[in-house]
């Protein structure tokens, strides 16, 4: 199974039931983690485990779907477009790509690019 994959597939748990261990899993010991709303990277499976546990908060419900993936045996590109319900119930949408570095199997780096705009703008207006 390539990392796309196993990456998409644990995303899809978190998603799913909100158990974020096998996505933490993936992840080197000196991962960085990072997207356009975080000041500085996080670091290592704990840092994953704060990342995705904060991603799966923000979201009633959450489904990502993938449109592009491109992936060598150092690297992945996912272009996404994750959509569902804000915790208030109202719904969202909003798109982007993930670079995941790999380059021993496990992910030393991973960035999320979106437009923070687009997602903030529609969680303000749920409040």
């Amino acid at each position: 199974m390539s990392k796309a994959s196993e990456f998409i597939e644990a995303l899809c748990r978190i998603e799913e039931s909100g158990d974020v261990e096998p996505m933490a899993r993936l992840f080197a010991p000196d991962a960085e983690l990072s997207n356009p709303t975080i000041a500085r990277p996080l670091r290592g499976q704990d840092g994953a485990r704060d990342f995705w546990r904060s991603y799966r908060k923000t979201f009633g419900e959450v489904r990502s779907e993938f449109r592009c993936i491109a992936s060598s045996d150092r690297a992945s590109l996912l272009e996404w477009k994750s959509h569902g319900t804000l915790s208030s119930g109202a719904v969202f949408s909003y798109d982007g790509v993930s670079v995941i570095e790999h380059p021993a199997g496990l992910i030393t780096r991973f960035r999320a690019y979106f437009d923070p705009r687009a997602l903030g703008f529609q969680l303000e207006h749920a409040a």
